[in-house]
């Protein structure tokens, strides 16, 4: 597996809240993180910042016997995600200037072929095959509930005055319920994790056309930032790019 990383400010936002990292346990798993601190709350940076420390200390100290079956991985990250979620809402009670904060969370734990994500909030994660492209995470946004009854179609949710109002994020609450997903991934597969300042700015045909050029994966994640900001840039742009070809240009 290859991948790589990409977190950039945006063309307006005087701040980065966004938060990415992928991390190498020596017992062969590994993890992507991605958080988006919430734009409209204080400290958003501070939540997104302590989401990815305090998960980075619980992978690093963990057993790979604790990782031994597939229950035992979603087991293990709701665990994770429950003490971190505790953590940022602890810390937005006891410090002035926090209150109110949180964040979004993407959370793949990787090995060999097998992904378990955990997912709170709008950042995504993608699957890219050379047939077919999935979103496999489903927004926790009011928007999407709309489109789930029925209520606006796709296309109206894209452009909804309320389209960042999200429902359930990390830290914001004293109890968090996150979705779990499993993909298996194929050979020419990639995997796309992002915040919703690439997501909202470039569609799915843009991201495979990106990810079909002849170039390395580096240049590839440079290229979809490049892209979301040259649509505007309007937010933070972050991008975990994981690519299960053999070889890259």
């Amino acid at each position: 597996m290859k991948y790589t990383v990409e977190s950039d400010i945006g063309r307006k936002r005087m701040v980065n809240e966004d938060r990415v990292a992928f991390l190498e346990h020596p017992d062969h798993f590994k993890l992507a993180i991605l958080a988006d601190g919430m734009g409209g709350h204080n400290a958003g940076d501070v939540a997104s910042e302590m989401a990815i420390e305090e998960l980075k200390t619980y992978f690093f100290n963990t057993d790979a016997s604790q990782l031994n079956s597939p229950e035992a991985k979603k087991q293990w990250m709701f665990e994770v995600i429950k003490k971190v979620n505790e953590k940022i809402y602890n810390h937005s009670l006891t410090h002035e200037g926090c209150q109110g904060m949180g964040t979004t969370l993407i959370a793949v734990l990787i090995e060999g072929n097998q992904c378990l994500i955990g997912h709170i909030g709008d950042s995504r994660v993608y699957y890219f095959t050379p047939e077919h492209v999935t979103l496999v995470t489903r927004d926790h946004s009011y928007v999407n509930i709309l489109v789930e009854y029925g209520e606006i179609s796709e296309e109206e949710a894209a452009n909804h005055p309320q389209k960042n109002f999200i429902i359930k994020s990390l830290g914001t609450e004293s109890t968090v319920d996150p979705d779990f997903y499993e993909l298996q991934l194929e050979q020419a597969s990639y995997v796309l994790i992002c915040s919703d300042g690439l997501s909202n700015k470039i569609s799915t045909d843009e991201m495979a056309a990106i990810l079909t050029l002849p170039m390395s994966i580096e240049e590839k994640g440079k290229k979809l930032v490049k892209l979301a900001n040259d649509s505007g840039g309007e937010d933070n742009i972050s991008v975990i790019l994981l690519s299960m070809n053999d070889e890259e240009v």
